[in-house]
């Protein structure tokens, strides 16, 4: 019978957690939060092997994220520095204090400062779990040897294709995305859901669902939303909302403008506005004319008056007299 995410997670004491080569927003969410859930409790750390970009800064606690896979053992190593130079290395203890001399051939310089380099290796978990991934490709860290004694256990919304030696215990689910899955294991293991942890799994299920457009979103996934965001989760869309105030003034319009009123004919022969500017455009035009070869005192003296007409036949109207109506507003009868 198989073990519960519960009994699992309560019996370990140094938990490792595992994210895949290539890094999904998804599958980095469910990570963390798994992260800050156990973070309090046990001794735990996330490894990518991948370095993370500018994309997955939204997520709390992806400074966290390392690419070292285990700090067992610290490795000290001298760049530039030849092996042979070095005549034998001891070391002692003075006032509780550890250290280490390293003594060169005669004649040949000791190691400098700069040439010290420090890094840690070797994988300390009795516990790995693996988020996310199709097949162990995807997880080189399967293939180190100090991980030969510890336990695995893959969370994913699908299997996953590994060795049978390995013996990786799945906690595979049929969901829309891995976020969803680690919702239900979070919570089968009775951890504690802040709303920083509730915030990575609403954005790892929205991401994953290209905004709830995946074909595999249903009404559990909804639930879970309804949930997290009681919990004090927030979803992007509104973390990313934006104002008219974000703007500068004047960028953006605070009011839908009013329709103007349509001008009322005047039955004054003073022209209004409307009605100059289209004498001033038949002036242009006459000027126009005028340096084309036409003299002005072959047009009728009244000619640039305005004109208002009483009746007629529109058809028998000449272009610009029915430019002069139109810009009145209104069709005179």
């Amino acid at each position: 019978m198989q073990e519960s995410f519960k009994t699992i997670i309560d019996s370990s004491q140094s938990i490792l957690i595992l994210v895949p080569t290539k890094l999904y927003f998804d599958q980095v969410a469910a990570a963390l939060s798994l992260y800050l859930a156990l973070k309090d409790q046990k001794s735990v750390s996330v490894v990518s092997p991948s370095e993370t970009t500018v994309e997955f800064n939204r997520l709390v606690g992806v400074d966290r994220i390392t690419q070292d896979l285990g700090n067992k053992n610290l490795v000290i190593r001298f760049s530039d520095y030849k092996s042979d130079d070095i005549e034998r290395v001891s070391y002692d203890i003075e006032n509780r204090e550890f250290r280490l001399t390293v003594i060169p051939k005669p004649n040949l310089p000791a190691p400098q400062k700069e040439q010290i380099n420090l890094s840690y290796s070797g994988v300390s978990s009795d516990l790995v779990i693996l988020v996310g991934g199709d097949n162990e490709s995807h997880f080189p860290a399967l293939t180190s040897k100090d991980m030969a004694q510890a336990k695995f256990i893959h969370v994913g919304n699908k299997q996953i294709s590994v060795d049978p030696a390995k013996k990786v215990v799945s906690f595979a689910g049929n969901a829309a995305t891995v976020s969803e899955i680690m919702t239900y294991l979070i919570n089968e293991a009775q951890l504690k859901v802040d709303s920083d942890i509730a915030t990575n799994l609403l954005m790892g299920i929205e991401e994953g669902t290209s905004n709830f457009m995946n074909s595999q979103v249903s009404a559990q996934t909804f639930q879970l939303i309804a949930s997290l965001m009681q919990l004090g989760g927030k979803r992007v869309g509104q973390q990313n909302a934006v104002s008219a105030q974000d703007f500068p003034q004047g960028a953006v319009p605070q009011a839908m403008p009013q329709p103007t009123q349509t001008p009322q004919v005047s039955r004054s022969t003073q022209p209004t506005t409307a009605v100059q500017s289209a004498t001033q455009a038949q002036v242009s035009d006459n000027q126009n004319e005028k340096k084309d070869g036409i003299k002005e005192e072959d047009a009728p003296k009244d000619w640039l008056k305005p004109k208002i007409y009483k009746g007629g036949n529109r058809s028998t109207r000449s272009q610009a007299d029915q430019q002069l109506e139109h810009a009145k507003g209104t069709s005179i009868k």
